[in-house]
């Protein structure tokens, strides 16, 4: 007996037994890490949560967390492992210690700050937040001030390490008998770790497999939102290293694909909508989601619900809307490239891949080739996001920042910063004008809002006036939006070139919601999409009959401006053609959603994983893949759409005379 337990502690206490006693405290902290990212997002992922969806989210999640633990922790399991004696030393096993806590630390940090991030983003972050985030100087003050706003995260991860660094296992000296029998144990231990942690990393046992990517987390879910529970950030990260975003596929031959769908819109519509040297104002609102204008949802709170924009109510009155209407990303960067050129988000913002070195058109240089003068407005600074740096590529003669706003003598310069991004949007949208009034017409001029954006503050003279309403705090960021357009309109409904304007105000995405129906895999995109003329050419209407979504306002601008050639645009003019065929795309997590006529499609880039009739079923609730014939002509269609994005991007042939 007292052999028996001598034995026992001998395993427990060698580098073996404590190695894996180790790596069972970080699978513990990992999902206690886990178990934090759901409380901090459960309005998202609790309303839809099951005890079979729980069951095949902890599956997943083991599998995604033994991948990314043996990632994390393969140098820390080598050396406990490695067969030579001379390292069992004191000191050697006090830095090992330190190696297991501190790569674990970043990891678990890592996966609790995306549990905030997952808020704007909507997915797991990957290397290409190093990217986005590159040019921001006011990154480390961010990140401060979150630390403050979430100091229960902070709390969180100073139990989670304690955890790691107090039920650490050291392997006990004594119990070693160097020799033969440490030589063949350790080296034997090695052997079989290698396999087990290429089996582990690859995700698989079978043999042929590829090893698991980020979209493999859909296997695991019901919607593509809750991949992102499933994963984990370090795996996210480690996984798209390196990674070609853009990876034709193969779905059918090149003459099929034009057939089935083309970008390229050989000969625009010119009719009686086309109305040739009007002005143009594209204002892009931060964070401006369908839920917080009243008037584009009758239906919520039975019919009592005003939103909190009652100035965009106003517009929307004199203006063509859209009932189901959607952006194609989820963060800014997606916005400008949609809107502006055509291209929708797809695996990776447009901006942080090697693509966005390609000959790319856009509204802007379209309508420069047609005498327009052109100027973009961005509060932030100059080099923020990438913005300018995109705005001139696409043929912006003049571009509006930090920089430009702080040489005005007419206005506060930084005193007008909110602190973290951006001149607050009432003062810089007065810039905005005065900048508009010295631009020869005609113009095109846009504006990219920054204000209703976190940390969701407002200037100090409104913090009395404008309070968190419905349970947000960025309701009332866009009450102070909301103010900053009506004094800007009401400027500039006095200026001569106002009647001959087209106004379009579109959100760059979405955020915090409140109702459920905004929730969902679709909601998650549901955005205004408003074309406005003063001078009434524009017909206000609310229109049911069709999908809009933000690649659609660059051709839809075209048609009303009359131009006629060829142009690339991953969507269609909305004020032409059959209603029934227009269609919305986004993509999340390894999913590519498809909207068209009454039906949302998901597809894996294999095969379909889901299909509803999101119009009687805004909850999204019965999946009906496989079963109604429209699917498969949905999925050509999308197939199609997605092997034209990728093969152009890769041999940059994004102009239509490539």
């Amino acid at each position: 007996m007292n052999r028996k337990i001598s034995m026992w502690k001998r395993i427990i206490h060698s580098n073996i037994g404590s190695a894996a006693l180790n790596m069972l405290v970080a699978y513990l902290v990992w999902m206690l890490s886990r178990v934090a990212f759901f409380a901090e997002n459960c309005s998202t992922f609790a309303p839809y949560m099951s005890w079979s969806l729980f069951k095949s989210g902890l599956h997943g999640a083991l599998v995604f967390d033994t991948s990314a633990l043996l990632y994390v922790n393969s140098l820390y399991l080598v050396l406990m492992l490695l067969p030579f004696h001379l390292k069992e030393r004191s000191g050697f096993h006090k830095a090992l210690k330190w190696l297991f806590v501190v790569t674990n630390a970043v990891a678990v940090a890592m996966n609790l700050m995306d549990s905030v991030y997952f808020q704007f983003t909507g997915r797991r972050s990957t290397v290409s937040v190093f990217s986005e985030f590159a040019n921001e100087g006011n990154i480390t003050s961010i990140i401060l001030t979150e630390f403050l706003n979430h100091w229960y995260l902070v709390l969180a991860f100073i139990a989670l390490i304690f955890i790691l660094w107090r039920c650490y296992t050291k392997p006990r000296l004594e119990v070693y008998r160097f020799g033969f029998q440490y030589y063949i144990s350790q080296f034997i231990a090695l052997l079989v770790m290698i396999p087990l942690a290429i089996i582990g990393i690859r995700g698989s046992v079978t043999a042929g497999t590829r090893p698991i990517t980020i979209s493999n987390a859909n296997e695991y879910v019901n919607r593509p939102v809750e991949a992102s529970v499933v994963l984990n950030t370090p795996f996210s990260m480690i996984r798209s290293i390196g990674k070609k975003p853009f990876v034709t596929p193969d779905y059918m031959t090149t003459e099929q694909m034009e057939a089935t769908y083309s970008p390229i819109h050989r000969h625009p519509v010119v009719d009686g909508l086309s109305h040739p040297g009007k002005n143009v104002i594209i204002l892009i609102v931060e964070s401006m989601g369908k839920e917080y204008v009243g008037s584009l949802n009758p239906e919520l709170d039975e019919g009592r619900y005003s939103g909190y924009m009652p100035f965009i109510d106003s517009i929307v009155a004199k203006s063509l809307t859209f009932k189901y209407s959607y952006a194609n990303g989820r963060i800014s960067m997606d916005a400008m490239p949609s809107i502006l050129s055509g291209l929708p988000m797809m695996v990776e913002p447009f901006f942080l891949t090697p693509a966005s070195l390609n000959d790319v058109d856009g509204i802007s240089s379209m309508l420069a080739r047609q005498g327009y003068s052109t100027a973009f407005f961005h509060g932030g600074h100059n080099i923020s996001m990438g913005f300018s740096a995109y705005a001139h590529s696409i043929g912006y003669q003049q571009y509006y920042g930090l920089d430009e706003y702080c040489k005005s003598t007419k206005y506060g310069g930084m005193d007008d910063w909110d602190g973290k991004w951006a001149i607050w949007d009432e003062p810089f949208l007065q810039f905005t004008l005065d900048n508009i009034n010295g631009l020869k017409q005609p113009f095109l001029s846009t504006v990219f809002t920054a204000s209703s954006h976190h940390p969701f503050n407002v200037p100090e003279q409104y913090s009395d006036s404008l309070k968190d309403e419905g349970g947000q705090p960025i309701h009332k960021c866009v009450r102070y939006t909301d103010l900053a357009l009506r004094r800007f309109f009401e400027r500039a409904s006095k200026e001569p070139w106002y009647q001959n304007t087209i106004f379009v105000l579109v959100a760059d995405h979405t955020n915090q919601a409140s109702h459920d129906v905004y929730k969902t895999d679709l909601g998650l995109y549901s955005i205004p999409i408003i074309f406005f003329a003063p001078d009434g050419s524009i017909a206000p209407a609310m229109r049911d009959d069709a999908i809009a979504q933000q690649t659609d306002i660059t051709p839809t601008l075209l048609h009303l401006l009359g131009y006629n050639k060829p142009y690339l645009a991953f969507g269609d003019d909305l004020l032409s053609g059959d209603s029934s065929q227009t269609w919305a795309f986004n993509y999340n997590a390894g999913i590519y959603q498809f909207v068209k006529g009454d039906l949302l499609l998901q597809f894996d880039g294999t095969k379909a994983t889901a299909l509803y009739r999101f119009k009687t079923d805004p909850l999204l609730k019965q999946n009906l893949v496989g079963t109604l014939p429209e699917q498969q002509s949905m999925e050509a269609q999308l197939k199609a759409i997605i092997q034209q994005y990728m093969s152009r991007m890769n041999e940059n042939r994004l102009l239509p005379d490539r």
